[in-house]
């Protein structure tokens, strides 16, 4: 203990020497910024360069004051000593949340992310390896694993350990509240977490994780991650995170700024799909819920289908007879049309015209070489958008309203009501995700190349004809998928097994599928509670796991009447905020339900407004299907009628939701 205490007074006296150092450097290089902006704004256009150095300069400085601040009060949360076998030398590694340098080429403390961590996260005692993203393991021999406890600048012990982090010290983290277990996380990878966290980017990744595994955690430290290790390759603006509603994106953006994650693009479903049509399309249109069609239209045959019956658009507007002139003879011949075609399967019916008046120029001006210019001129003139001319005047949406129409009744499902909503703007996920694919195959300009990396969370909440419309028109994008399909609230139009997506995403040899099974959300109590609805939810599946933490067992109470429990509420929360906790969720089965519920509890308790799709401290009143990858420390289930909403699948799966979201008690009310 006293060889660790004096080490980690060291590490505490180098960080504080690097904070006055980059301190001084921030103050003196955003002086250099405001004097070369006022020899710039003085008419020096020579002092732009300066200015454009100085201020990366600045950044940088200030970059690496604010990681010093932060690893002050924890520098490191683990060591392991090794013999690296490539050069038998013996090494000592500290890791911590972040990286500190003792100078400008040695490293103190490593990073996290870094690739000598994983020995940390991954290896036991003994022989083992790590290697450096996309290269060659490096052998090893594991000599210690060491775990440190330290708060508040304050190392309070060590715990020496052959797995990640013992139970001991992850149940200490996971016993605390909400506010606190994010920041502590990055101590605490498992190593089925951590595994999937340092895949390879250029790999697409279907994770089934059981509820409160961290899938939504996993997913960010991945983010966190690649862009540490590959930042050659990618930008953050590459990257986007995808979600089925505003309230858990803004909860999972909330925690990327702590992992040095910035510029992170965060879309729902619907606003992808709109983002691929074209940028303000969401201003022209208005989202509606799924009615009962989507549970035809969610498919894959419907997709394939509406794929089907613009291949035949397709042939209808590219003409690939040959192109002849009295004057020139064959200016295109058909079999070249034709091979055009064949060898650009992805290009859009605009694309294709406009290559094919390309063509055009190219061979008048071939056939016509040594002419006079003035003839050529002419003759391209006559020619000029003569293919262009031939493009389909209908818009998308008409498109759409044709196959539908056609699609309807070759099935006998009436599409009259929906198309009425098609045509007035009201479009569900799966209309736009089907015009999105209309977009893509008659009129998209060039390949979108927005998005190198697109993290799905909730996954299963969506058809199977989503996927297929976006592994078709992002072609060159990788997906991590997260997801639990015994959590599929829309159990008619979602996931409710991943054969499909397998089928679908898996076709690399870097591919896989990967299972996280042990649940670090909720006590043992309450896991048990949840595991009941779970084997009526998914007939067993995928079982929950728990890490052993005991807490209160789980409480159910009747009541005669709603403002009976109301009352009863108030007093309920006013004693959860006596114990420090400091996010509850009252969830009800649907919106109706939860404004009901809102208005009865107004009198009683103080309430944050969880409309506002901002997750924040407090009382929030919400439906089951917006607190999807969510977690709150108490959860009260507002007459959630537990004994019947068992008796089917898809209702016992909303069970399963709700009352996985509690992190250490759980209420049950009645009326």
């Amino acid at each position: 203990m006293q060889k660790e205490q004096a080490q980690f007074e060291y590490c505490k006296g180098i960080i504080e020497g690097n904070i006055r150092r980059y301190e001084a450097e921030y103050q003196l290089r955003h002086m250099q910024v405001q004097e070369f902006h006022k020899q710039l704004n003085s008419g020096d256009e020579g002092a732009y360069n300066q200015l454009m150095t100085a201020a990366s300069l600045e950044e940088h400085a200030f970059k690496s004051m604010k990681k010093n601040e932060a690893a002050l009060l924890k520098p490191y949360f683990g060591r392991v000593d090794y013999v690296d076998h490539a050069t038998e030398k013996q090494e000592q590694i500290y890791i911590g949340k972040n990286g500190v340098f003792k100078n400008k080429t040695d490293v103190l403390i490593a990073d996290w992310r870094a690739p000598i961590s994983s020995v940390y996260y991954e290896n036991e005692l003994g022989e083992g390896e790590y290697g450096l993203p996309d290269e060659k393991p490096i052998p090893i021999h594991l000599q210690l694993k060491r775990t440190y406890d330290i708060e508040d600048g304050v190392l309070r012990g060590f715990y020496d350990s052959d797995v990640a982090s013992n139970d001991e010290l992850l149940v200490q983290y996971l016993s605390r509240n909400k506010n606190e277990v994010l920041g502590e996380i990055i101590a605490t990878i498992q190593k089925e977490q951590n595994e999937i966290i340092r895949e390879s980017p250029f790999a697409n990744i279907i994770v089934q994780g059981v509820a409160g595994s961290g899938k939504t955690t996993v997913a960010m430290h991945r983010i966190s991650y690649l862009l540490y290790n590959y930042k050659h390759r990618f930008e953050s603006n590459e990257f986007c995170i995808v979600g089925s509603n505003d309230l858990l994106l803004n909860y999972i953006t909330s925690g990327l700024p702590e992992l040095d994650v910035p510029n992170m693009k965060h879309l729902r479903m619907d606003q992808l799909f709109a983002r691929l049509c074209e940028k303000d399309w969401l201003k022209k249109n208005r989202m509606i819920e799924p009615d009962e069609t989507a549970r035809h239209r969610c498919t894959m045959d419907f997709m394939q289908q509406l794929e089907l019956y613009l291949m035949y658009k397709r042939e209808e507007y590219v003409d690939v007879s040959a192109l002849k002139d009295r004057r020139l003879g064959v200016i295109l011949s058909e079999s070249n049309n034709t091979t055009l075609l064949r060898e650009n399967p992805n290009k859009s019916i605009h694309a294709l015209l406009t290559m094919l008046d390309d063509r055009v120029k190219t061979r008048i001006k071939f056939l016509m070489s040594g002419q006079d210019r003035d003839k050529i001129n002419a003759m391209l003139k006559e020619y000029a958008g003569y293919y262009k001319d031939k493009r389909p005047k209908a818009s998308i949406y008409q498109f759409y309203s044709e196959f539908l129409d056609a699609w309807g009744r070759q099935k006998g499902i009436s599409m009259t009501e929906h198309l009425a909503h098609v045509q007035s703007g009201e479009l569900d996920v799966y209309d736009v995700a089907a015009l999105a694919l209309i977009h893509y195959r008659v009129t998209q300009k060039e390949p979108n190349q927005e998005f190198g990396l697109v993290f799905l969370d909730e996954a299963q909440d969506f058809g199977i004809g989503i996927y297929y419309v976006l592994k078709r028109i992002l072609p060159d994008t990788y997906f991590t998928i997260m997801g639990d399909v015994s959590q599929n609230i829309n159990y008619y139009t979602g996931l409710n097994d991943w054969y499909e997506l397998q089928k679908l995403f898996l076709t690399g040899e870097k591919d896989k599928f990967k299972l996280l099974q042990k649940s670090y959300r909720n006590t043992i109590e309450i896991s048990e509670f949840a595991g009941k609805i779970l084997d009526k939810a998914s007939f067993g599946m995928y079982k929950i796991q728990p890490v052993i933490r005991h807490g209160e067992p789980v409480s159910e109470k009747e009541f005669w009447s709603e403002v009976e429990m109301a009352e009863y509420t108030g007093e309920l929360i006013a004693d959860i905020r006596s114990k420090g906790y400091q996010t509850t969720a009252i969830i009800c089965k649907n919106e109706g339900e939860a404004k009901k519920a809102r208005l009865l509890l107004q009198e009683y308790t103080e309430l944050v407004d969880g409309e506002k799709d901002n997750f924040s401290a407090g009382t929030m009143i919400l439906p089951i299907r917006m607190v999807k990858g969510l977690e709150f420390d108490t959860v009260i289930l507002w007459n959630p009628d537990i004994k019947h909403g068992i008796e089917k699948p898809e209702t016992a799966k909303l069970l399963y939701v709700a009352a996985t979201r509690a992190l250490h008690e759980l209420h049950i009310l009645n009326c």
